[in-house]
């Protein structure tokens, strides 16, 4: 088994505040960057102290720091990953000529419309828990692109990020070079990703999707395991109206012999998922019939499951993430965790309970259903389209029990904004609609115009800063002593959660 490198927590000597340091560069490089504005402070004040959560702070090292914000520039001059390119043509000529470091170990690939990364989470948990060195590649990021990558449970450091970057530029130019376009910001992160995890060595690679499936630049592994989370209408401009269309798309992460892990599907896409199962041979485990979850209780920080793996059932698993949907993310972890380790086809064989325990009691998913402040509590949910924001409307509910719920809510441009409004309409007392820092942001006039048809003008205020928003939503939570059991929902957006993270204090 890989030598398991020691990470040593970062600490700040000095006694200065990193997020002064992260203000005053970012306003430096971006004067309009709303998030990291003066008025923040307060609200951060109020947070109490960053936890542990696998999200790496800007580095301490101001050389470091410097390095890593070219090698970010850099990347955000190639094309932007919402750009989807029907061809795997450039990201197989990085592969080849770094000598294909994707199949130097066996690969679990990830797709689905929601609940990619926690899947994806829970299966790095469980296979680290098994002694496996484990490399994680997902996306998008919540605040820094290095999570982007992670080894042995930890985001790369800063100056392996930079390393893996300067090592395959030359490799990068030359493809640059002889293509028609440049490889994509997505193309470079996961030609990094897949580099990186052969140079460490990992014994797995646990890889999500970007969009799709198919033509995703992450399908040139050869996963023996793909899962396949729920699917719903998300990018419809990209990878098709219904869900039928969409499967279609997903379904090429199958490969020929491989298990199928296929979380609960519309009828329509699962017909389509089957049929390519039958096609290259694969085995198939769905959820409700050979896994799942077989009860769960709602408990202080999370909830407690009984699951049913391929092999046999898991009873008194903590889970420390809220909401059906989680739990039934965790049933999928299982069971492709099972398949990859060859339980299903031996049902005397199961994994060991009391370690299973252990990795899901560990699982962290930032910017999910997250706590990030109390009095009032403001939670923290990255859901962006429908189908996520009714599982987060009723995660909350069932959770948090608020007795009163404010919402803020930013969301980009392409996405259905009015089916986000009215999967959390039933569930927001009041909304502050705001608007992130991205250039994909709706506008805010417009996003407060289809809320206002959506909740009615008395529940609609408008905050064109996140961090005003942020301030409006929690006197609103605060101003009556009868809702000293109210709280805050920041959501719409991975980009909006991740700036609200910066400002509440997650460094």
């Amino acid at each position: 088994m890989s030598e398991r490198p020691q990470h040593d927590e970062p600490d700040n000597p000095g006694g200065t505040d990193p997020f002064d340091e992260i203000v005053e560069a970012e306003t430096e490089r971006d004067p309009d960057l709303a998030v990291i504005e003066a008025g923040s402070r307060t609200l951060r004040a109020q947070a109490g102290p960053p936890q542990g959560d696998g999200i790496p702070a800007r580095p301490q090292d101001p050389e470091t720091d410097r390095a890593l914000r070219e090698v970010e520039a850099e990347l955000a001059g190639r094309w932007p990953e919402t750009k989807l390119d029907p061809s795997l043509v450039r990201i197989e000529a990085l592969m080849d000529v770094l000598g294909d470091p994707q199949r130097a170990y066996p690969s679990i690939h990830i797709t689905g419309t929601n609940g990619k990364t926690s899947t994806a989470r829970m299966i790095e948990a469980l296979l680290t828990a098994f002694e496996l060195r484990a490399g994680r590649y997902t996306s998008p990021h919540v605040q820094s692109v290095t999570e982007r990558i992670s080894i042995d449970g930890t985001p790369v450091a800063a100056e392996r990020f930079i390393e893996t970057y300067q090592d395959l530029r030359p490799y990068i130019d030359m493809v640059d070079a002889s293509q028609e376009h440049r490889l994509s910001f997505f193309e470079v992160l996961t030609g990094m990703a897949y580099a990186a995890f052969a140079d460490a060595p990992v014994d797995v690679a646990v890889v999500e999707v970007g969009m799709g499936g198919t033509w995703d630049a992450t399908n040139v592994i050869d996963g023996q395991v793909a899962v396949i989370t729920p699917i719903d209408v998300d990018h419809a401009d990209r990878l098709g109206s219904t869900p039928r269309e969409i499967a279609t798309e997903k379904a090429g992460v199958v490969k020929q012999g491989a298990t199928v892990v296929l979380a609960q599907q519309p009828v329509d896409a699962a017909q389509v998922l089957l049929k390519r199962a039958v096609e290259v041979d694969a085995t198939v485990a769905r959820a409700g019939m050979e896994f799942g979850v077989q009860s769960r209780e709602p408990a202080v920080g999370g909830q407690l499951l009984t699951l049913r793996g391929l092999g046999g059932e898991y009873p008194d698993v903590f889970l420390p993430l809220h909401g059906a949907h989680m739990a039934h993310n965790a049933a999928v972890a299982l069971a492709a965790v099972e398949a990859f380790f060859g339980i299903g086809t031996d049902h005397a064989r199961t994994l060991e309970p009391e370690t299973v325990r252990a990795a899901f009691a560990s699982v962290v998913s930032p910017g999910r259903l997250e706590v990030v402040r109390k009095s009032p509590t403001v939670v923290l949910d990255a859901a962006h389209n429908p189908a996520g924001a009714r599982a987060a409307a009723g995660a909350v509910t069932e959770a948090f029990g608020f007795s009163r719920l404010v919402g803020v809510v930013g969301t980009s441009g392409d996405k259905d904004v009015r089916g986000l409004l009215e999967a959390f309409e039933p569930v927001f007392a009041d909304l502050v609609v705001t608007r992130n820092s991205s250039h994909r942001g709706m506008d805010v006039d417009e996003l407060a115009a289809i809320a206002v048809e959506v909740f009615g003008q008395d529940r609609v205020q408008v905050e064109p800063r996140l961090d005003d928003a942020l301030e409006a939503a929690i006197t609103l939570a605060e101003e009556e002593d009868e809702y000293s059991g109210a709280g805050v929902l920041v959501t719409g957006s991975v980009i909006t959660v991740g700036e609200a993270r910066l400002l509440l204090g997650r460094s």
